[in-house]
């Protein structure tokens, strides 16, 4: 018998999933909890396992398509589960190899007559738009999308509204680029797309500006190294991003508008009491930002510990969706590559993002004297619909603080 298998409700507000890579073929054997395909949503990649063994008889959606939660995904006829052929067991075990992945609850499965046919077009908006929409009567499904990969925006909603029955103007398609013949073309899909999503969402959106100070670590640089020793006897080493998210959590607790984000159905600034912070880290896929949860309620060790474990799920594709959403403020470290100074883009909906870059002896003047100090730059953006130049200053200069004068703030945390 036929089984349509429906994209799960993966919670936080997801509404659709992109299909990264599918790991069965139609016409394979599935086995019980075997992975079928990777979806990647607004929060994380996931990877939904087969729920029953059965043999794949329609895969509705091609890589790279967006599917709506609930609609259906796949078509399994369970009543063929047979011996899964040598060859094909070997590519399972390759396409299980770890990636950007969590597990999922599968879908729940509907016995049908046949195999559904090909879904209609999924629509392209987020939850947001979706219910602008629905409070101005427009029916969303008629609205050509002008943001990222025919995104509906709120703007084609208002724009659908105000064109009442006429005809909108079609949005122009981009020229294809020419090819050389040298030229490689690599899928623009999964991850990478999202990123591009995202930045593109924060740019149009938010009115960036960025302020950049210089902090002398000098004495941070002792205080951490003689922290370490004192912790080599427990097989403990902190590096030097737990000293930063701990003076940002101190800084944002004086300056509630930077740790906020702006409601705009309700034109609010909802300002956060949470300290979640978010910390942009690169890997083989692209960027990602696991989440530091309740950072002010942490030691300095305890920052230590939970940053490295999530680098490393981060790292090996196996962080949460729990690790990887609801950060209220971000920082991006830059490490060795640092450079001078940055103007990062906004995590959007947060208001604001910090830049650490590279720590490194410099001459400066210090008492009327050229001097060599541990000396890093501070590049902080932020919404200057929200914040204004000398909040956000303000704010710089007491995280400068904290990291020139490593008193109390951190003697209490080691």
């Amino acid at each position: 018998m036929a089984y349509e298998f429906k994209l799960p409700d993966i919670g936080e507000g997801v509404v659709e999933g992109e299909i990264v890579r599918w790991l069965v073929n139609e016409g394979d054997v599935l086995m019980q909890d075997q992975p079928m395909v990777e979806i990647m949503t607004d929060k994380a990649t996931v990877e939904i396992p087969a729920p029953k063994p059965g043999k794949v008889l329609t895969r509705h959606y091609a890589e790279g398509g967006i599917c709506p939660v609930g609609k259906v995904l796949i078509t399994i006829d369970d009543g063929a589960a047979a011996v899964v052929p040598a060859a094909q067991v070997e590519r399972i075990r390759r396409a299980s190899a770890p990636a950007s992945s969590v597990g999922v609850a599968p879908a729940v499965a509907a016995p049908v007559v046949a195999a559904a046919p090909p879904p209609s077009a999924p629509v392209l908006a987020t939850p947001a738009t979706r219910k602008l929409a629905r409070e101005m009567g427009v029916n969303i499904s008629s609205v050509r999308g002008s943001g990222p990969a025919g995104r509906i925006t709120h703007e084609d909603v208002r724009g659908a509204q105000a064109g009442g029955s006429r005809k909108r103007a079609a949005t122009p398609r981009p020229p294809r680029v020419s090819d050389s013949p040298d030229d490689v073309r690599v899928p623009f899909r999964g991850l990478r797309r999202k990123i591009a999503e995202r930045m593109a969402l924060s740019k149009q959106k938010a009115a960036h500006f960025t302020y950049v100070e210089e902090v002398d670590a000098t004495a941070l640089v002792t205080f951490r190294t003689r922290a370490n020793a004192r912790l080599a006897s427990q097989g403990q080493k902190l590096s030097f991003l737990p000293f930063i998210v701990k003076a940002t959590v101190e800084a944002l607790k004086h300056f509630p508008q930077i740790n906020a984000t702006l409601d705009e159905a309700t034109s609010e600034i909802v300002q956060r009491r949470s300290y979640h912070i978010g910390i942009a880290s690169a890997t083989t896929e692209g960027l990602m930002v696991p989440v530091l949860r309740d950072a002010d309620k942490l030691s300095l060790i305890d920052l230590g510990k939970e940053v490295d474990r999530l680098a490393s799920v981060t790292k090996s594709g196996k962080a949460t969706l729990h690790d990887l959403t609801g950060s209220t403020f971000t920082i991006t470290s830059l490490g060795t590559l640092g450079g001078l100074f940055a103007t990062p883009v906004i995590n959007f909906p947060e208001v604001a993002i910090l830049a650490v870059h590279k720590i490194e002896k410099r001459p400066v003047v210090v008492d009327d004297k050229i001097e060599i100090r541990e000396m890093v730059n501070l590049s902080i953006s932020v919404d200057h619909r929200l914040v204004d130049g000398h909040e956000a200053a303000a704010f710089v200069a007491m995280i400068k603080e904290s990291l020139e004068t490593p008193g109390l703030l951190f003697l209490d945390s080691v």
